[in-house]
């Protein structure tokens, strides 16, 4: 353990940590617009198999791998072995590239929860609002407001990730993932109030097999995989870096169970918040992350003189779920830094690294906040817009891909014996070893191959499993 590094001082200080860097957008915004644009409860179905094919075994793989050695991914795969450590490379360049886009959307939060919180007092703003749609579209095309909103995200960022480990992402999430949890439940049963939304209800848990004819379950599946990779955190360098600060005394099974159950249940109590205003008001479930910003917001709207209020709390709540994602993924950029420096034998300041970091993020998402204005006049990548290319390189390719590498490292290269010295310390037992060895030899490699297949027929539309 690098103590230099910093250290969670408690369990459940690095459960809400974890489950923060896992609760993001990628459940708010990403579950419900990939739900509704993939059939409902046929995505749910192929969703829970991903789970429990492979996101519970890489998540326990990825605590194995930071806290056996202590360090954020290059050097904890070099640490097992060097032909190992290009794995390391792509979890980093993942977290680079998530960072890209994470932060402009991050930045569409404050918006919303600042403009809500002024309507509480004039009512202006989203609240004066008709069409919360027109709201939306004039906002992201309004370049210098969403590049502030994102610097200023990025500025928040920044500070906390300058805190450290304990003082700072810690204390932070042991607040804000409770709170979180509350206010979902207080606006679900706000928008289960209004007339038509038990619809969105049928959308989401009446089965629906239409997605499994032919072969284009495998869109669908390599969609589901994508979400779960993006939204658990996976593959992206920030588990196996919140792993190297966790203490030895703690039951990695228990915790790489824990994390996914809650991920999952915010995920599902979003799609419950979503899902059935959409069809309250007659709004397409398949809308993209507008989802988020012009369905939630036509429900505040509808609230009358209160609406505002909630419109901030859920919204201030949702900023607080992007935060406790982004900082994970900085502090895993920072200490993939922070380590290459301690190997060389150089003295670092953390502080230092972190500003670097976050300037270069903010260098790269300046395409991204501008995409809906051409992306800052730049050619689009192999036709995508910048945020879908940022998305195409981290969810589509490298998470997945990464990921991929480490179950056969976990199930072929390093085997379970070597997971199960570092599960079994200080008395801990490593429970459902049978599940967890067929997980990493045959489930999990499986089922990542047909998530990289869906992923890259999905993206680029090549009409393979269509």
């Amino acid at each position: 353990m690098s103590e230099s590094k910093g250290q969670f001082n408690s369990n459940f200080g690095f459960i809400m940590a974890t489950v923060g860097s896992a609760v993001g957008l990628g459940n708010l915004w990403g579950f419900p617009y990939k739900m509704g644009t993939n059939g409902g409860f046929a995505f749910f179905i192929l969703y829970m198999i991903m789970l429990f094919m492979t996101g519970f075994s890489i998540m326990l793989a990825e605590f194995v791998v930071g806290r056996s050695t202590g360090k954020a991914p290059i050097e904890a795969y070099r640490e097992m072995n060097s032909k190992y450590t290009i794995v390391g490379y792509f979890a980093v360049i993942a977290a680079v590239c998530l960072l890209a886009f994470y932060c402009t959307l991050g930045g569409y939060t404050m918006k919303y929860f600042t403009d809500n919180f002024i309507a509480i007092f004039n009512h202006s703003g989203i609240y004066a609002a008709s069409d919360t749609g027109e709201f939306f579209n004039s906002f992201i095309n309004n370049g210098p407001n969403v590049v502030l909103f994102m610097a200023v995200f990025m500025i928040i960022n920044l500070i906390i990730v300058m805190g450290g480990v304990a003082g700072g992402i810690e204390k932070f999430t042991k607040i804000a993932m409770p709170a979180l949890f509350i206010m979902l439940v207080i606006v679900i049963i706000k928008v289960l109030t209004l007339d038509g939304a038990t619809a969105g209800l049928t959308f989401m848990f009446k089965p629906n097999m239409e997605a499994f004819q032919g072969t284009g379950w495998i869109n669908v599946l390599g969609t589901a995989g994508g979400q779960m990779f993006f939204s658990l955190s996976l593959g992206m360098a920030a588990i196996i870096t919140y792993g190297s600060y966790l203490s030895k005394k703690e039951s990695l099974v228990k915790n790489a169970i824990i994390v996914p159950v809650a991920d999952t249940i915010v995920a599902l109590m979003a799609g419950m918040a979503v899902m059935p205003a959409c069809f309250a008001f007659d709004i397409e479930p398949s809308g993209g992350p507008g989802l988020l910003f012009i369905t939630l917001q036509q429900v505040f709207n509808d609230m009358g003189s209160v609406g505002p209020i909630f419109g901030f709390l859920l919204y201030f709540l949702v900023f607080i779920a992007a935060i406790t994602s982004s900082i994970s993924v900085i502090e895993a950029v920072v200490s993939a830094v922070i380590d290459s420096r301690i190997k060389n034998g150089k003295g670092y300041n953390r502080k230092v690294i972190a500003v670097v970091v976050c300037a270069i993020e903010f260098l790269l998402n300046l395409p991204t906040s501008l995409d809906a204005l051409g992306g800052a006049g730049l050619p689009q990548p192999l036709g995508f817009c910048w945020l879908d290319f940022y998305d195409l390189l981290a969810e589509g390719l490298l998470m997945p891909f990464g990921s991929l590498c480490l179950s056969i490292i976990v199930g072929y290269g390093m085997k379970m014996d070597w997971m199960a010295k570092e599960i079994e310390l200080e008395g801990n037992k490593f429970s459902g070893r049978g599940y967890w060895t067929a997980c990493f030899k045959v489930l999990s490699p499986i089922a990542m191959v047909f998530i990289l297949l869906g992923q890259i027929d999905g993206f680029f539309g090549l009409g393979i499993f269509g």
